[in-house]
């Protein structure tokens, strides 16, 4: 029967897997060629702290078993497992990929890679993690957990890439918008501005008309003050030639 996707995304492969198996450390050693008592004791102390669920403690026993034999597979395989119950996915995939490089037999590479895909999607990597997920399922590949937990991590990619084509649609729908609105208020200012003109224009057109009335006043008004100058020039002349209408010589 398959566990419920969320519990396994959120779990990696237990680290029994090593501690049950005593062997895989001296494979290790003797595969490195290195011997120092240090190794298996902080190995077996970090098991016993993960199992008693003290991660951070359990991650310090797992790095001194690293610093005794560095290439040892199983102690990052573990110290990975350490870091990812402490939610510190990044370090823990780091170590997960370190131990898959290392590892010789395949369904210990597919365990690894599988807990590497579990932290890549745990940080929302989901093209990682299903590359992962294929890795793992390359050297196991008939592993339930990880074929369910890869159809998982497909789901969920195709659900971003489908909210990210939504966003793009919004974001290009809005710029439309906001295009036509600009379009629309820069033909509003246009039409004041014609209007403002049309306005001045207007005003211009009437202060010329009242500035030319005032002028044909002016012209009026002086052309009356000449023909009144001249009415007075001819009747002072009349005078002085001693014209006097409307008198007859009396006989």
């Amino acid at each position: 029967m398959k566990k419920v996707i969320s519990i396994l995304i959120v779990s990696v492969a237990t680290v029994a897997a090593w501690g049950q198996d005593a062997t895989k450390g001296d494979d290790t050693l003797r595969q490195t060629k290195v011997k120092k008592p240090d190794f298996r004791k902080e190995m077996r102390t970090g098991n016993k702290l993960y199992e008693a669920e003290k991660p951070v403690e359990a991650e310090t026993a797992y790095r001194k078993a690293l610093d005794a034999v560095p290439n040892a597979g199983n102690a990052a395989f573990n110290l990975g497992d350490a870091l990812y119950r402490q939610k510190k996915y990044d370090e823990a995939g780091k170590q997960f990929e370190a131990a898959a490089t290392g590892m010789a037999d395949k369904e210990d590479k597919a365990r690894a890679y599988y807990n590497l895909g579990n932290s890549c999607v745990q940080q929302q990597k989901l093209k990682e993690g299903i590359d992962a997920y294929k890795q793992a399922l390359r050297n196991n590949p008939n592993d339930v957990d990880t074929k369910t937990n890869l159809s998982y991590a497909l789901k969920l990619l195709q659900q971003q890439q489908n909210q990210d084509q939504n966003k793009d649609q919004n974001k290009d729908q809005n710029k439309d918008r906001e295009e036509k609105q600009d379009q629309q208020q820069q033909q509003n200012q246009d039409q004041n501005k014609d209007q403002e003109k049309n306005q001045d224009q207007q005003q211009q057109d009437r202060q010329n008309q009242q500035q030319i009335s005032r002028e044909d006043a002016q012209r009026m008004l002086e052309a009356i003050a000449r023909e009144e100058k001249e009415l007075q020039e001819k009747l002072q002349k009349k005078e002085r030639a001693g014209y006097r209408p409307g008198i007859e010589k009396n006989w």
